[in-house]
Parts: C-alpha cells; structure tokens; sequence
C-alpha cells in the first residue's frame, strides 16, 4: 500500500503498476467475500431445510392427530420422531456457531436415586504447582454423575473434579473432563450401548427397554433414550461411510434386498420400503457388510449406492452376486458384471418336489446338488486351486444339468410350475454358471441372505421404521453392529469402546475404529 505523500513523487508507469496491484487486491477481497456469502447462504439453505422437518416432526408429536394406532404403534412412533429430532438438532448444531449456555434453557435434571451404587472416577491435575512455583491448595471440587448400567444392574459414576487454586496468583486449575459422545449427557458409553445393540442386535422396541431398565432399578424414559440413539446415529455417519468406501474397493460383492414397513404419519399408513444389503464374499480378507434403507425397490437406490451415475457412467464396476430382480439390471447395462445365485433355481425345483412330489424336479436337485458337493469340497482352498477344480470338475456338471434342462423343457408344457422352474435356470445360464471361470465368485448369494435375516426377527418387533430418516439411521447401526459380529466381536463391547474413544480420535484414523481395524 502506498502512502497519499507518495503519490505525487511517483511517474505515470509507476501509477499504473499501483493502480493494478489495488484492481488486483480488492478483486481478490471481492471474491473472498462472495466465497463467504455462498457458504453462508448454503449453510442458511440447509438450516432452514432442518428446521423445516424438526417443524414437522414436532407437528407430529404434539398436536392432535386423527391416525388410529395401537399403543404398541404410538410409542414406537414417538420413538422415530425423538431420535429424528435429536439428530436433526445435532446437524444444526453443526451449522450454527455455539452460543452463550446461559442462553439455553435446559430442564433441570432429576438426581439419581440414592440407593444406586457409586462408582467414583477422580480427575486431578497432573502438577499441582502454578505459573508463580508456589503449591496450590485444594479448594473444593465439582461433581457430575452419569448414570452406568451392565446387565441386570445399574450404577452412578461420580466424577469428582478437584479444584487447585494458588492464593498469591490467583490461579485456578482443574483437570479435563474426557471428551463424550453427548457432552453433559446423562448416560455413560456402556449404557448407551447397551440401549443401542438391545435395539438393534436384541430387537428390544425402547418401551419395552423402559420397562426392562424399570425392573433393574431406574426406568430411563423411552424419549432420553430416543435421544441418545439419534445423537449416536450422527457420531456414527463418518464410520459407515467409510465403511461403505471400504465396501466399494472390492472386486465381488453380494447384495440382496428385504421390504421394511414406514411410516406415513400423514396418510395414518404404512407403506413398504426397502433395506438393501451389500457385503464383501466369504473368502474376502475384508469382512464387512452394509445397509442402505431406502422408500422404495428401484433399481436408482442400488446405482446409488454403487456411486453410478444417471446417465450410467462413474461408480462401483466389479461382479455383483444378485438374485433376477430387475432392479439389478440398469446396473449391469452400466457396465457391472453379473453373478447368478444358484439356490434361487434350485429353490424352484425344491418347492416342486416337496409341493407335488415332483419326479422331475427330485432329477435336477440331485444334478443341482452335484455343484454344491464340489463347492463343499474347495471351500478352504486358495482361489487358484478353487478354480482349476471348478474348471476340472465343476464344469462337466453344470454342462450335464444344463443338457438335461435343454432335453426335458421340450416335454414340458408352457406356463406350468416346472417350466417356469426350467426357465429360470436356463434364461440365467450364463450367469448361475459364472463361478466357474472365477475362483473369487460364490455359486450363490445364500452369505447375504444369511445376514439380512435377523432383520426379519427385527421388523416384527420394531413394526415399522417411524421415517426415512430413522430407517437410515437403523441402517447405519446395523451395518457396524452387524459387521462387528462378523468379525467375531462382541457387538456390546465394540460399541461401548468407538462411544468412548470417538470423540477424541482424529479423522485421519477414524479407520482404526471400523469393526474389521478394531482393537479392543
């Protein structure tokens, strides 16, 4: 910048060369603050799109409604809309620059009963001295509890921050309190874990976990739990997501969906939506699986998740083990490879025979059945020695069964059970066969089938999922839960240790905590 008595002594080149530089920078400080304008104008955007639904939610929760729902349907909507608004308020948060505590008004919390068990976690400082070399003195403390619970029996946690003050210099200090997933909440990890898998692994609705904790000693109310959950479904969304990143470097994948009831709290209805199911194969050495709950079965869900583009470009290009459904198919056309599952045409046969006795399909089971015996026979060897017994043996068989599909369809009339059966196979040859040629491919999609079946237990507990948004939010849990039982964790234990060291764990090893990197 140059000085007003400068001016005069510089020549015309001189005045031109300051006279851009200044064109130069306040260019530059208007782009910075139009830079700053749109960021705020989308973080506006998005606030008011929050506080829109939070809006809703709450419209749905206390004003009067004309829907007609059963006791056991109420408490569970209230329980979607509770974790929906905790979430929703925690993305704000986000958003939002802290303001001043005293200008919340938080509801004054009642104490926990005395006749609790206490459990003190003393926080001192590591050096006692201050800035002056003088000792301090103790001064008093202060007290937080949270409540603990393990199975069958709570406990209180005191923790007792001691308070060192120096008389000469006026300093104060106290330790640090850890970090928590919900900062002044009531709850440690381990009962918000407990809470989080008796949901979702033990398929225990929160009124009933009301009722259950009541008996224990403390009846936590259905909607703090409902918050906790909703706060842990936020933590937990950088953890999927890297999971699914993880999911989506792997050459074969399985994936499978399963229809979820949700709610349409306008219409006083349910409608049927989707928990779509993705995991890595057996021999895979990445053992993970995630859900993505979605409002409908269209085939855009799987492109989506699968990173593919509408116009079919980009995503995920490996071999997918799926069953007919049409849904798969645009993302064959966008250049996926696909892999049938042989259990589906052999289920055909299956029913024929137990259904009508079936001389024809009891034929192809016994044909189906000679791939499943070679299958049984390889399953613990290297993929390359997989692969040169399927070529040397598996090939002759399937060759065999697609011959005796091939001669008998012709003596079967059209529109008949056993020629649909028939059909099945031979329309999908080339994809139930494809395990063949590749060592990494599974001879069906039983691995997903498996994993989504707990679901089925889950859905008649929980009735429906309250809103698109807890569905998503189940989804994700599930799909750490699930993925820490695969690899051989307890599901309790490994969601109690990421809610403690989560909040503290820097982003570049948010990795170290997914279920398959985890050390207890």
């Amino acid at each position: 910048m140059i000085a007003d008595n400068d001016i005069d002594a510089l020549d015309s080149q001189q005045l031109r060369q300051a006279l851009r530089a200044a064109q130069a920078q306040v260019a530059a400080k208007s782009e910075l603050v139009a830079s700053h304008e749109r960021a705020v104008a989308f973080k506006q955007t998005v606030i008011d799109k929050l506080t829109h639904e939070m809006a809703v939610l709450k419209r749905l929760k206390f004003a009067a409604t004309s829907e007609r729902f059963s006791p056991e349907q109420k408490s569970l909507l209230e329980e979607a809309i509770d974790e929906d608004l905790e979430a929703l308020a925690r993305e704000v948060a986000r958003l939002v620059p802290a303001k001043d505590s005293t200008d919340k008004r938080q509801p004054k919390r009642q104490a926990l009963p005395a006749n609790l068990p206490r459990r003190e976690v003393r926080h001192e400082p590591e050096n006692t001295r201050c800035s002056c070399v003088c000792e301090l003195k103790r001064i008093g403390e202060d007290v937080a509890e949270k409540l603990d619970y393990t199975p069958g029996a709570f406990t209180v946690e005191r923790h007792v921050r001691g308070k060192w003050a120096c008389t000469q210099c006026r300093t104060l200090i106290q330790a640090p309190v850890p970090a928590h997933v919900i900062d002044k909440g009531l709850a440690t990890a381990g009962l918000m874990a407990h809470v989080t898998v008796s949901k979702y692994i033990d398929h225990q609705p929160l009124y009933r976990q009301e009722q259950i904790l009541g008996r224990a000693g403390y009846a936590v109310p259905r909607s703090t739990q409902a918050e906790w959950i909703g706060a842990i479904g936020v933590q937990l969304a950088p953890l999927v997501q890297a999971m699914r990143e993880d999911l989506l470097s792997r050459r074969v994948l399985h994936a499978d969906e399963t229809p979820i009831a949700m709610l349409k709290p306008g219409l006083g209805k349910t409608h049927r939506a989707y928990l779509w199911s993705y995991c890595t194969t057996v021999w895979d050495d990445l053992n993970a699986v995630v859900f993505d709950f979605a409002e409908s079965r269209a085939g855009r869900h799987a492109r989506r998740f699968l990173g593919i583009d509408e116009d079919g470009s980009g995503g995920w290009r490996g071999t997918l083990i799926c069953d007919d459904y049409s849904g798969y198919k645009q993302t064959m056309a966008a250049g996926v490879t696909e892999a049938g599952c042989m259990a589906h045409a052999r289920r055909k046969f299956h029913e024929l025979w137990v259904n009508h006795s079936s001389t024809l399909a009891e034929q192809a089971l016994k044909l189906i059945g000679a791939l499943y015996d070679i299958e049984r026979e390889i399953k613990d060897l290297p993929v390359d020695e997989r692969l040169r017994i399927r070529q040397l043996k598996s090939r002759p068989a399937a060759d065999l069964l697609h011959a005796w599909l091939t001669a008998n369809r012709q003596k079967v009339p059209d529109g008949t059970a056993t020629a649909k059966a028939m059909d099945y196979s031979l329309k999908r040859w080339a994809a139930l066969t494809r395990f063949i040629d590749d060592g990494e491919l599974s001879i069906d999609n039983n691995r997903v089938e498996n994993l989504i079946r707990p679901i089925a237990l889950g859905r008649k507990n929980w009735l429906f999922a309250g809103s698109l948004r807890a569905g998503q939010r189940a989804a994700a849990i599930m799909s750490l839960l699930h993925t820490a039982k695969l690899n051989g964790h307890d599901p309790y234990r490994y969601l109690k240790d990421i809610l403690e060291r989560l909040p503290t764990q820097p982003d570049s090893r948010i990795r170290d905590l997914l279920p398959y990197r985890w050390q207890p």
